[in-house]
């Protein structure tokens, strides 16, 4: 049985393919049991995020175009569309793609943790369509286990690659405890939606987003429970705000110093904590001047950045030897299941020829036969049918002069001990 991974990536496929490629959550169950009847696999799991699309299958085939050709019909692609993107990964190799990309080190943010909860997500899916079995249950709880050894020994996805994460994480050194602050958020594009997403998950409730467009910042604040302004109404609000990130594309300073003097007077200089991202800057730089303000810019925080991607680059060739290590003891782990299997079937065709042995006595024994020759052919029988396949395969060993397979036999049938000296 091969172990297949076949799919695309933001590496290999655009934004345009990926998005053609997707698979809806509510329609993956349905296609899970279509590829695995179409594509005659054994079992089959799909992972589908904003960047990949991958199959895990198991299949007698040797040859990826069943699935290439079933995932062109699902989503109505010309197949040359769909070649020039695909990768595919082969038994110990795609071991190893799987457990990279469980562990962040195969995505877009190198070492983001959420990949690993999006591949536990797609299995627990294809157990709901029964299309997973015990080779892939295997590989996937191996993979879960070898992502949290890396993210433990490595630290990789302990420091934070992204402006938004970044700033978080720069807020949590000045309040220990996000989820009892109130937040400004100004700008409504990509930046301050993935903010207010990052701020959500520290526990953050008391969340204001304000833009020029009212609509927009609604649409923000609605997602994430919090109230939507107008940037006219900042100075009405900018007091109650412990913390105020920036990021729009206005030409001009938002937030300039007297509106800030005025809001620490209300705030009777309790400290305020800013971070600028925009460029040109929204705060004005004398704010930062001020007693009781601690005021960042995107410079500031591109330079934390640019550390913390070395350091995690560090962690991620760490992390590739790790996944090397993880990847033996797994495929070591198949052996042994392997030899477990080997011993089972020879039990069970050893039971077969026993129990047919034994019900022919019986009925010879029942038609008057002496029991006692009866037993003692019955013992030569089951030598003989015993030792009738290694013999065959001794003799052709040795006409081929094969005496390492020999050496091996005696080995195996106990014949000599390996291990006690000549």
């Amino acid at each position: 049985m091969a172990l297949l991974a076949y799919g695309i990536n933001h590496r290999t496929a655009s934004v345009d393919l990926r998005e053609k490629l997707a698979f809806a959550p509510e329609r993956v169950i349905s296609a899970l049991n279509e590829v695995r009847q179409q594509a005659r696999l054994q079992e089959v799991a799909i992972l589908s995020t904003c960047n990949r699309t991958e199959l895990y299958c198991t299949t007698e085939q040797a040859d990826s175009g069943f699935v290439l050709n079933w995932l062109g019909q699902y989503h109505a692609l010309p197949m040359d569309q769909i070649t020039r993107s695909v990768y595919e990964f082969w038994n110990e190799a795609a071991v190893r793609h799987v457990m990279r990309v469980a562990s962040g080190l195969d995505s877009m943010v190198l070492g983001e943790p959420q990949i690993l909860g999006q591949l536990k997500s797609a299995y627990s899916v294809a157990q709901e369509a029964n299309t997973v079995g015990p080779q892939l249950g295997r590989l996937f709880q191996h993979s879960f286990s070898a992502a949290k050894q890396i993210r433990t020994e490595t630290g990789i996805g302990a420091n934070p690659v992204s402006i938004a994460y970044a700033s978080v994480k720069l807020a949590k050194r000045i309040f220990s405890d996000l989820a009892k602050t109130r937040v400004l958020l100004i700008g409504a594009g990509e930046t301050v939606e993935l903010l207010a997403r990052h701020l959500a998950e520290q526990g953050v409730k008391n969340m204001l987003v304000s833009n020029r467009t009212l609509a927009r910042a609604n649409a923000i604040a609605e997602e994430f429970n919090g109230r939507a302004i107008t940037l006219r109404d900042i100075p009405l609000h900018l007091a109650s705000a412990d913390i105020v990130i920036s990021s729009t594309a206005s030409p001009l300073p938002i937030l300039g110093k007297g509106a800030v003097e005025n809001a620490l007077k209300v705030r009777k200089h309790a400290p305020m904590f800013m971070i600028d991202i925009a460029v040109p800057r929204d705060i004005e730089e004398e704010v930062g001047k001020l007693p009781d303000v601690y005021l960042y810019t995107v410079d500031d925080l591109q330079q934390v950045i640019d550390e913390n991607r070395r350091q995690r680059q560090e962690a991620a060739n760490k992390a590739e030897g790790l996944v090397d290590l993880c990847m033996s003891q797994y495929m070591d782990s198949l052996k042994v299941l392997d030899a477990v299997e080997t011993v089972r079937n020879y039990r069970e065709k050893l039971d077969a020829l026993r129990e047919a042995e034994v019900e022919k006595a019986l009925l010879q024994i029942r038609g008057g036969g002496d029991p006692e020759e009866i037993m003692h052919r019955l013992s030569r029988s089951l030598v003989n049918k015993i030792m009738h396949a290694p013999t065959t395969q001794l003799k052709h060993a040795a006409e081929n002069g094969r005496s390492d397979q020999i050496e091996w036999a005696q080995q195996l049938l106990g014949i000599i001990d390996p291990d006690k000296p000549d």
